[in-house]
């Protein structure tokens, strides 16, 4: 994808492809429905952290902030299928696939719960969907600018323009495994239970919008981050100052509050 088709799918969709390399090394792998995925392990400390990326970004999108948290926890970070070293699945990409591979490698990789989630953008989405599949195993909830249930379906609705430029790209521009993981967004989210959240809940919001994202995009952008204290039960809208997007690259501090706030005591 290139930067400018990057640009444009930041602003329809609240997801901007970082591409960048893996920088944290594979500890292991493990096979999910026939494909092999790669994960990485830091730390040996407290709890465990799990940490979700979003649509075209590997697990390095999270570089800033690993070496920190391994100090305190038990850091685990994957590629999903078809990015970074994993190799490409032939599965649904729908978020309940997503979070129910995630259990899955997690079970193998013998780290054991209850985990705090951290999902960035279209990660936070799967990252939610984890927690309603199996709030048992779940301690805390962090949301990075999280792309919101009802966000592609209100791109359409309010903003068709906009929407029909993100159509385009997908088409042209996007890898097989993001095509994928973009028609399937709203897939199964029917599924998942609308009963009282149980885990603590922290949702950050980027502060900064370019130019042309300004409007009516930020307009519908925050009403949407909004709602996420109706879905989890947060007891607010975080906005970090001076963030992007990428809140993680930006203020890597403002996430790594945000899950000390929700982690157990060690």
């Amino acid at each position: 994808m290139n930067p400018l088709s990057r640009r444009i799918a930041s602003i329809a969709l609240g997801v901007l492809p970082l591409t960048a390399c893996t920088s944290l090394p594979a500890t292991g792998t493990e096979q999910v429905a026939g494909a092999a995925i790669s994960y990485a392990i830091a730390g040996t400390h407290g709890a465990v952290v799990v940490l979700q990326s979003g649509l075209g970004d590997d697990r390095g999108t999270w570089r800033r902030i690993v070496p920190v948290l391994s100090t305190q926890y038990t850091v685990f970070s994957y590629d999903r299928p078809g990015y970074g070293s994993s190799a490409t699945s032939a599965a649904p990409r729908d978020a309940c696939t997503v979070a129910r591979e995630l259990h899955t490698v997690l079970q193998a990789s013998r780290l054991p719960p209850p985990y705090v989630l951290a999902g960035h953008s279209l990660g936070g989405l799967y990252q939610y969907a984890y927690a309603r599949l199996y709030p048992q195993e779940v301690a805390g909830l962090v949301l990075v600018d999280a792309t919101h249930p009802a966000h592609w379906q209100r791109m359409q609705q309010d903003l068709p323009a906009l929407a029909g430029v993100l159509k385009g790209l997908r088409a042209t521009t996007f890898s097989s495994t993001e095509r994928r993981e973009f028609d399937a967004q709203e897939d199964c989210l029917n599924q998942l239970t609308d009963t009282p959240f149980g885990a603590p809940t922290r949702v950050l919001r980027r502060s900064e919008y370019g130019p042309i994202e300004q409007g009516a995009f930020a307009q519908l952008d925050r009403e949407l981050a909004q709602d996420w204290l109706r879905l989890t039960g947060a007891p607010r809208v975080d906005v970090v100052p001076q963030s992007g997007h990428y809140i993680q690259q930006d203020q890597p501090a403002s996430v790594i509050a945000a899950i000390n706030a929700v982690a157990p005591a060690h």
